[in-house]
């Protein structure tokens, strides 16, 4: 079997197994779009994006865009790794011709796959049920910032899994570190309600980076809608991550 065979037919087990796994589903795919809805019913109005005031849910979609990224290509996918690393399934895995780095790259490759298909379901969502709307000159731009994103937050999973030593504490763990930043970063708070010392502390974060990547094209309806100083954070974030998940991730569980 060819090497494109043999990671086409890993990259369908993966994504089949995410898509059978009901938390996956609802965590990953059902509740950002919950989230959407249910911010769009509850706030009203409009906000101000970069001195330019907006509808509330065309800031909300890129948002909760930022949510379902996230969900797809770092909490499910860390939460994951770290359940099949301490189940030996890795491990045995590593044991089959299967060559280790189409274990790696089938699950990070789902992670983005799905990060992309959330993104376009929720903009999808945002222009039919709230005429968000869809600036075709700043696609390109949006399109950038979701696939830069969901693989930098892939590399990331990876790092982090290194540093999680059981499958039960992979979700509490993964939340933790995102469901604070979420709220100062931008996601669930429009940027002009946070405190300022809050925005510099997320600003430390890729989270708000990411955010105002996928803000900048949809909010605004002219230029190219790409925010190069925020997808290069987001990217080193990624670099750094991938490096510190090269010389640390482990096939095996962590009681071997």
């Amino acid at each position: 079997m060819s090497a494109a065979r043999l990671f086409a037919h890993q990259f369908r087990s993966d994504l089949v197994r995410f898509w059978r796994n009901p938390q996956s589903r609802y965590f990953t795919v059902l509740l950002p779009i919950v989230f959407l809805v249910i911010f769009a019913a509850i706030f009203k109005g409009t906000t101000i994006v970069d001195g330019r005031r907006i509808a509330i849910t065309t800031f909300y979609v890129p948002a909760i865009m930022t949510l379902g990224i996230i969900s797809a290509s770092y909490v499910n996918l860390t939460q994951a790794v770290v359940a099949q690393r301490e189940s030996g399934e890795l491990k045995r895995l590593r044991g089959t011709p299967l060559p280790a780095s189409f274990v790696i790259t089938s699950r990070a490759a789902v992670g983005v796959v799905v990060a992309v298909a959330m993104s376009a379901l929720l903009l999808l969502i945002g222009r039919l049920a709230y005429n968000v709307p869809i600036p075709s000159s700043t696609m390109a731009g949006l399109v950038i910032a979701v696939v830069v994103g969901a693989a930098a937050f892939a590399c990331i999973a990876f790092a982090v899994s290194t540093r999680i030593g059981a499958a039960e504490a992979a979700a509490p763990a993964t939340n933790l570190t995102v469901l604070p930043l979420y709220f100062i970063s931008g996601v669930f708070i429009p940027e002009g309600q946070i405190p300022k010392f809050l925005r510099d502390i997320a600003s430390v974060f890729p989270i708000q980076h990411l955010s105002q990547a996928l803000l900048e094209p949809v909010a605004h309806t002219h230029g190219v809608g790409i925010s190069s100083t925020d997808l290069l954070i987001v990217a080193a974030w990624g670099a750094a991550a991938l490096l510190i998940a090269a010389r640390t991730f482990r096939f095996s569980p962590r009681a071997d």
